[in-house]
């Protein structure tokens, strides 16, 4: 097949891929790809980089697919960086094509316009693949191979960085036929051993994390067959939905979560990494009768030890593993055990941020069940909405796993995007949102169906909380912050606020069922503090 230019190129491998959004910036270096992509699908013009890369990212999460983020070459590449690091954090999948320079100039240090230093290498530091189109018969491969970089597990971006000059050539290309990853379950004598031990657990949990998204029906399986009870990552959240009666959720650390697995006589763990701040920092103690699975096989007691590690893809290794479970009996009053530690967490956590309950409640009675939840990092959501505030698909639940501030409201732009019937929420920080208060404009303009609900502390509230309890003096968290109201007539964005407990439910009733963007300001200091601040399960020395 023959094309013009890169740009059509582009537009065929992306349609063979079933894209049909992609996100980024204009420029001389990349011209040829956005004409065409704006000229043949949708260009989503965001006004930073880093944007760009977490749109794509959410708006591959909350399809279950492939996004795709288009940046120019050098300060472009770097901008979107660290959006590439929350990607491969989270193993989610990116396709991020990136201009460069003309393909004679490469690495020749001239200070061409937007050149730096090693491209390839900065970009193959912060994706799973990276790769540079050698030749214009070759980008079509170089395209189709990164791709399927990004979709094979563990996930991952891959970047694909074009010369300009190979972009405005005509492309020659040939679809070829790659054969797919083959990925079989575990068999033998590890299998058997593992199998047996759950046979004998008569108390056993369950830990779900994000590799377990797509294996709901064969957890919920396994917790039928064994009477287990289901904790979670914050990636597994929804994976089975989170009012089911058996599911504990994303409370591990939580007293009442602590005492359950100090109970349990065997834990089953599924695609979670074991991160700090769901360990309480690595504090948190794990039945020694563990069985761990997990596609990445370097994973495999990588963080807790693993009395069977099961290399292999969630839900073929939990079918596998059923037959065994179906043998489970489970100690009489352990299903009620459970249910009673689901009610008590949430009731602990409901009494502790105060004021705030009346939010989560508000939201999840306006939204569907099916709406998308995006959260930026900062006390709201780390407190609540990410324990508290139900789930009920893996896809709703968008969050940066890597822990960095400000990439919410991108991230739900992208979502929001992708499911056009349904609300998106976006809970922000003041002070995460004004690392990307541009993306307000992209609010504007694109006009997506979200509510972005915005807490405002005036400051960075997480660090202001461990100051002020570790240290006693502040520092860099008190910041600005703008008039909300006026801003959000400056971008023709309606504003709405939350001043007081019962302004929750009627503001946020109205703001989800408009069919365009809404700014909802939470002013804390006017609704009343937490009864117990919040600070992360951060070590601090003494």
């Amino acid at each position: 097949m023959r094309y013009d230019n890169g740009g059509d190129l582009l537009v065929a491998v992306l349609r063979e891929l079933g894209i049909d959004t992609v996100f980024g910036i204009v420029s001389v270096h990349n011209l040829p790809l956005v004409e065409a992509v704006d000229r043949e699908l949708r260009f989503v013009p965001v006004r930073h980089e880093a944007t760009a890369v977490n749109a794509a990212d959410a708006h591959g999460r909350a399809r279950g697919s492939l996004g795709c983020a288009l940046t120019s070459t050098g300060t472009g590449a770097g901008n979107a960086a660290g959006s590439l690091i929350e990607a491969l954090s989270a193993g989610t999948s990116v396709l991020h094509v990136t201009g460069q320079v003309e393909s004679r100039y490469l690495g020749s240090g001239r200070g061409f316009i937007h050149e730096t230093k090693d491209q390839l290498g900065m970009l193959r530091a912060v994706s799973a693949y990276a790769a540079t189109v050698p030749s214009a018969a070759d980008a079509g491969r170089v395209l189709r191979e990164a791709a399927r970089a990004a979709l094979a597990a563990p996930g991952g971006p891959a970047s694909v960085e074009w010369p300009v000059d190979l972009q405005y050539a005509a492309q020659t290309d040939a679809v070829l036929d790659l054969p797919e990853p083959l990925f079989t379950a575990p068999q033998g004598p590890e299998l058997a051993a593992a199998g047996e031990l759950l046979a004998s657990a008569r108390r056993p949990l369950v830990w779900a994390g994000g590799g377990a998204a797509r294996a709901g029906s064969a957890l919920d399986a396994l917790l039928t067959a064994t009477g287990a009870g289901l904790l979670t990552s914050n990636s597994g959240r929804g994976v089975v939905p989170e009012d089911d009666p058996r599911v504990v959720g994303n409370f591990a650390t939580a007293p009442a979560g602590r005492a359950l697995l100090a109970d349990a006589d065997v834990l089953v763990s599924v695609g979670t990494h074991f991160r700090s701040n769901e360990t309480a920092d690595y504090a948190l103690e794990l039945p020694a009768a563990h069985v761990q699975i997990d596609v990445d096989p370097a994973s495999l007691g990588r963080v807790y030890p693993a009395a069977h590690g099961l290399c292999g893809d969630a839900a073929d290794v939990l079918g596998a593993l059923l037959p065994y479970a179906r043998r489970t009996t489970a100690e009489p009053g352990w299903g009620r055990r459970i249910t009673a530690v689901r009610e008590e967490v949430r009731a602990d956590l409901r009494e502790a941020i105060g004021p705030q309950a009346a939010i989560c409640d508000a939201l999840r009675a306006a939204l569907p069940r099916e709406a998308v939840v995006a959260r930026d990092v900062t006390i709201a959501s780390s407190s609540w909405g990410n324990r508290l505030l139900e789930m009920y698909d893996p896809r709703d639940n968008v969050f940066p796993r890597g822990g960095g501030i400000g990439q919410g409201l991108g991230m739900g732009i992208g979502a929001a995007l992708a499911r056009p019937g349904a609300p998106t929420v976006v809970l922000a920080g003041d002070g995460g949102l004004a690392v990307h208060l541009g993306e307000l404009l992209t609010l504007a303009q694109e006009r997506p169906r979200l509510t972005l609900v915005v807490f405002n502390d005036g400051g960075y509230g997480v660090l202001r909380n461990m100051q002020d309890r570790y240290g006693g003096r502040r520092s860099g968290v008190d910041l600005a912050t703008p008039d909300f109201a006026l801003l959000a007539r400056a971008c023709d964005v309606p504003y709405r606020r939350i001043g007081a407990a019962e302004h929750a439910g009627p503001v946020l009733a109205e703001a989800v069922a408009s069919q365009g963007p809404v700014l909802v300001e939470v002013d804390l200091a006017a609704l009343g503090p937490m009864k117990s601040p919040f600070t992360p399960p951060v070590k601090i020395p003494a």
